[in-house]
């Protein structure tokens, strides 16, 4: 069971670091680093079954901090949409003059 849940695990992150590597929208990038702190859940959770029950605190500050990512995350991407009219980070320069 904890082979499986890590292989899982490893096999979601891989496809979240494949994503934010790749992709330029805002908003999938966001969604890409959700499943990434998701997969790093997964295998908290499945370590914690073994080793004991500090894994899943962690998970609870993880999905926290995901949480609070996620609302500052958005209100930047929808300001930045109101004025630019995109969410393609390639054509976003906030620092030209």
């Amino acid at each position: 069971m904890l082979a499986e849940s890590l292989a899982l695990s490893a096999a979601l992150f891989a496809i979240g670091v494949i994503g934010v590597l790749t992709r330029r929208n805002a908003i999938i990038l966001f969604m890409c680093i959700e499943l990434m702190l998701n997969s790093v859940n997964l295998s908290l959770v499945a370590l914690s079954k073994v080793y004991g029950a500090s894994g899943e605190v962690f998970v609870l500050f993880v999905i926290t901090v995901a949480a609070a990512e996620a609302a500052v995350g958005l209100a930047i991407v929808i300001s930045i949409f109101r004025h630019r009219q995109s969410v393609n980070l390639d054509d976003i320069n906030l620092l030209k003059g």
